[in-house]
């Protein structure tokens, strides 16, 4: 058959751009591939106004560029994304760095279930021979189980002194760190986890989601954990056209706001406003009713996952809440 294979092209993977008015090689810039870089070219200013000692961490969210060649898999494969990224400095040593590379991978995890990942979905992938980065001495992938298949969520890597051993050759700057307990001067070495933001929310949203059955009637919702949650709470007023039980409600969502992301819904059986504040994950609802105006001064909290509901007194909703979304 006829040949398939193009002849040799180059590739630049890197968004290049000018900075300023002048369009010659000087002006060439490169929009970032990864966050990291920033941290280890800021490492010394870091180190020396914060007065931090061996090991500490320089954490870093934001965006980075990638110029793929082929773009697709959904927010797998973009040219733009979301980065959150811990450059961890320890010491040199072959007998150091395994340690810390453990505890990263041990923590790391306890994060991800902490904010709601499910721990059935989870899984480890090492990388070996060839699947291993030059300068990198480990690297562990914490993998989650789409419902498209098996994708990469987080890396925990051991990135020994490549970095900081590149920058200060390129730029002719030492970036020795002197250690004060064994008077020794020496290039950090660094343990990186690296997490995509992109992929965390959508694996927040496929760990969330359930089905259950509630009064013989299918049920669809988010169980995000509270702390995550991008609605806290949703206000109700049981009725709408009676002007002391409304404003009782809106002082509770106006107090309630300054705090957390609240919603306010009136429209509708109170039933059905349940509903449509499970389907966005909401995991508490407030009704304000007669009762609160006219005898307790107290309300009703549901509970999005059991849906069981208790009465407290106005007063009392915050600590409440506060508990079991902050945890304090």
């Amino acid at each position: 058959g006829k040949p398939t294979l193009t002849m040799p092209r180059d590739f630049n993977l890197m968004f290049q751009t000018s900075v300023g008015a002048m369009s010659d090689a000087s002006s060439t810039a490169y929009l970032r591939p990864e966050t990291a870089q920033g941290i280890f070219i800021n490492y010394k200013n870091a180190l020396g106004t914060s007065r931090a000692k061996i090991p500490f961490g320089i954490a870093q969210i934001g965006k980075a560029f990638r110029n793929e060649i082929t773009p697709r898999n959904f927010i797998f494969r973009s040219r733009e994304f979301e980065q959150m990224e811990v450059e961890y400095f320890i010491p040199p040593g072959d007998d150091v760095w395994g340690d810390y590379h453990e505890r990263w991978m041990k923590e790391s995890k306890e994060f991800l279930l902490q904010v709601g990942l499910r721990e059935d979905l989870m899984g480890w992938d090492v990388h070996e021979g060839d699947g291993l980065a030059h300068y990198a001495r480990a690297c562990t992938d914490i993998t989650f189980r789409f419902p498209f298949g098996v994708q990469e969520l987080m890396g925990i890597a051991a990135r020994g002194n490549y970095d900081l051993t590149q920058h200060s050759e390129g730029s002719g700057k030492t970036l020795d760190y002197f250690d004060d307990a064994t008077k020794e001067k020496y290039i950090p070495h660094v343990i990186e986890p690296s997490l995509g933001v992109d992929r965390l929310i959508l694996a927040l949203i496929c760990s969330a989601y359930a089905e259950d059955e509630v009064g013989g009637e299918k049920r669809n919702f988010l169980k995000f954990h509270p702390s995550i949650a991008p609605v806290k709470v949703s206000v109700l007023p049981l009725v709408k056209n009676k002007e002391p039980l409304v404003k009782a409600a809106r002082e509770l969502f106006d107090t309630l706001k300054t705090r957390w992301n609240v919603s306010w819904d009136a429209t509708g059986a109170i039933g059905r406003r349940y509903r449509r504040a499970d389907e966005v994950g909401t995991p508490f609802c407030i009704t304000v009713d007669f009762d609160t105006i006219e005898k307790d001064g107290a309300v009703t909290i549901r509970d999005r996952d059991s849906t069981e509901q208790i009465r407290l007194k106005i007063e009392e909703v915050i600590p409440y809440l506060s508990k079991q979304i902050d945890g304090y």
